[in-house]
């Protein structure tokens, strides 16, 4: 007797299907592709490894015939061949046709992906790396079945899985959710059925810290009581992680129950990030 064992991730070869900017500094890359038909997922806050060509290149380049060997032999290529590799979280997925949503922060000045992003249109190729099982490593959020209260915080790189989340949420749930963004437009209308109070909050210095608006805004929060609270942080590393230790030092709740994923740190590149082993 075979048994066969999926292949929790795989590439995917994608086009770019349409655009829609979303505010000043966020705009929605919608992609197709008859691979998408293998691409599964049930996770809100699904996290994707994306590949972008550079200036120049009509696709990205990414020694994919090297099977398991792909990761050295793409780090081996020259700065300005090597595909750019950037990590987001998928915002939608979608059936009939197959097409998936990714939510872009454009910045200023651009980085490679953010230029990338500005300047997409119908038919650009990309190459990602996703989940051919629905159930896979890369979704981080999983509250109990016992959660009374959820507590969710992000930046703006993190607006897109906080929205997936929030409009996922059955009624009868109690959330209490703080979403950070450089510009007011960049505020959303989130829908969902849950009994969900969703607090904005826009930095009025763009080069700011995130770190003390947070701070501020989650210390002098009053959560409603709650037996089983459950707390999702994401976004600038420095900032998740002084929010942990406030969850957990200082309203004590336990440090089981509290899921905080570093999207990026300030004055990293990605590269660099991946480097430090954050």
């Amino acid at each position: 007797m075979t048994t066969t064992v999926a292949v929790a991730f795989r590439f995917f070869s994608l086009r770019v299907v349409r655009t829609r900017r979303l505010g000043p500094s966020l705009v929605r890359v919608t992609f197709g592709g008859e691979e998408l038909r293998d691409f599964h997922s049930d996770g809100c806050d699904q996290s994707l490894s994306l590949f972008l060509p550079q200036p120049g290149q009509d696709a990205p380049v990414v020694p994919v015939e090297l099977g398991d060997g792909w990761w050295q032999g793409w780090r081996e290529l020259p700065d300005d061949v090597r595909a750019v590799m950037r990590s987001y979280t998928l915002r939608a997925l979608r059936r009939d046709p197959d097409e998936i949503d990714i939510d872009f922060v454009l910045h200023e000045p651009a980085g490679p992906a953010s230029r990338w992003a500005s300047r997409a249109s119908a038919g650009d190729r990309v190459l990602l790396i996703g989940p051919a099982v629905a159930d896979n490593r890369a979704i981080r959020f999983r509250p109990p079945a016992d959660t009374d209260l959820l507590v969710i915080w992000g930046d703006e790189t993190a607006v897109p899985a906080v929205s997936a989340i929030v409009e996922s949420l059955p009624a009868g749930t109690r959330a209490r959710v703080w979403l950070e963004v450089h510009h007011a437009g960049d505020i959303q209308d989130l829908r969902t059925e849950a009994d969900a109070e969703i607090n904005w909050l826009v930095r009025a210095d763009e080069g700011a810290e995130g770190s003390p608006m947070a701070l501020d805004a989650l210390r002098g929060a009053q959560l409603p009581a709650a037996q089983a609270p459950y707390v999702w942080i994401a976004g600038e590393s420095g900032c998740v992680k002084a929010l942990r230790r406030h969850f957990v030092g200082e309203r004590g709740i336990d440090r089981r129950l509290v899921t905080f994923v570093g999207y990026w740190r300030r004055g990293l590149t990605e590269e660099q990030l991946r480097e430090s082993g954050e």
